[in-house]
Order: C-alpha cells, then structure tokens, then sequence
C-alpha cells in the first residue's frame, strides 16, 4: 500500500523530478547538451548560499539537503532532495545569488546542466516551462505548509512528520514490507526538525519505547509509520 493511501504525503514534499519525466527527446537533447557528471563525498558542497548560479543539478543518484546558515554557523535544513530530483534552478530563474546551500548526506552522483542550456531548453520547449511553473507553484504551497508545522507543531509531532518524509526518501527498489533504513545523523535530523540533538535523541528514544522504530548506530528503522502518522497530527 502505498503512503498516500495514509497520509497527505504531497502537502510535504518537494516533487522536482516530475520536471524532467519522460521529456521528449529533442528536449532531453537541448537539456543535456554539456551535462557533466561528478561523484561528490558523504557532507561535500555542492554550493555554496550567496554565490552566482552558473547552472543547475540533477541528482543522478543519492541524497542532498538544502540548508541555510545564520551568522552563529547554526545549520537549518529546509528540505532533502534525493534521486531523480533537480536543485539550483531558482537562482537561475531569479538571475540571483543561491539562497540556500546544497551538500550531499551520503556518496552521491550529481549532474551538472550548464545555465545557458537550461535556459536554451525553456525556451524551447512550453512542455518543460509549464511542468517548472507547476512544481513552484506546489513547491510554495509545501513551504506555507511547513511554516505552519514550525510555529504550532511539538518537537514531537515534527519529529514524526519528518521521519515520515525521509523514510520516503530512502526507499530504494521498496517491495510492500521491506524495511527501509533511514541513514542519516541526529545533527542532520535535529536541524530539519528546527530543535537541539538531546531533544532528538531524546523523542527517538521515546519512539523506540514505543515500539515505533529500531535503530542501529545512527540508522533508523521504522516499524510502525502508522503510529507515526497519527503523532504527526498533520490534519
């Protein structure tokens, strides 16, 4: 079954790969015309919040976090992306510094697609102009939402909302029933819920108590994501 027979998952997450899904070919052709791939390692910068755009991302392979830096060096994390998915393209739009910064959670591959042909491709093609206008238009709508979870939500109703989220995230060749590990670290998770790590080891705890998710080391299993759902309260 999938989540979306139980839970909202779209009012949540990002769905930037729905951009690029079965392009026809002559657009594919003009996209990628210099696309270059590179292999980046585990918490390697992609780039860098304030600095000029010469391009977008796409993820080939792996997972990446958008995340903001305040003036004491304090991570916030605004959301994962993960494979499939394109990062970068709202500065180029914006003809604007990035707004945000973008490093890989594990051992990624990451395309590259020069400024000049994504552009080139947006002119090209309405099909392509009309799937980005539909994924700001969804992305604004997630971001209003999370604002809303941040200002009413507990540590712990984020917390589980969250887990849900990346759960999503790492399935991977997923059959109904397979575990599905979540590798990522409590820093990384505390700054995505927007709370201190001894609170989320804290709740994790809590959770495990539960009998809601196992963990091995820093990966999470979740055992049960229909309690979760009914703590994330997302109604």
């Amino acid at each position: 079954m999938s989540i979306k027979d139980k839970f909202p998952i779209d009012k949540w997450d990002f769905k930037s790969e729905s951009i690029l899904a079965d392009l026809p070919t002559d657009v594919y052709k003009v996209l990628t015309a210099h696309k270059r791939e590179q292999v980046y390692k585990q918490n390697e910068v992609i780039f860098r919040e304030g600095s000029y755009p010469s391009g977008i991302y796409y993820i080939t392979k792996g997972k990446v976090k958008k995340y903001k830096v305040d003036n004491e060096g304090k991570e916030q994390i605004i959301y994962l992306a993960s494979t499939g998915q394109l990062i970068g393209y709202h500065a180029v739009l914006s003809e604007d510094r990035y707004p945000d910064s973008a490093a890989v959670l594990e051992e990624s591959t990451i395309a590259f697609i020069p400024k000049e042909d994504f552009l080139n491709a947006l002119d090209y093609s309405p099909l392509l102009n009309n799937r980005l206008l539909k994924t700001l238009s969804h992305e604004f709508a997630v971001l209003a939402n999370s604002l809303t979870m941040f200002a009413h939500k507990t540590v712990r109703e984020r917390l589980a909302l969250q887990l849900i989220l990346i759960r999503e995230k790492y399935k991977e060749n997923y059959v109904d029933g397979m575990s599905i590990e979540i590798n990522i670290s409590r820093e990384d998770m505390a700054s995505l819920v927007g709370t201190a790590r001894e609170n989320i080891v804290r709740v994790l705890t809590e959770f495990k108590e539960e009998n809601i998710l196992e963990s091995k080391g820093r990966k999470i299993i979740i055992t049960d994501v229909g309690k979760l759902i009914k703590i994330a309260n997302y109604k």
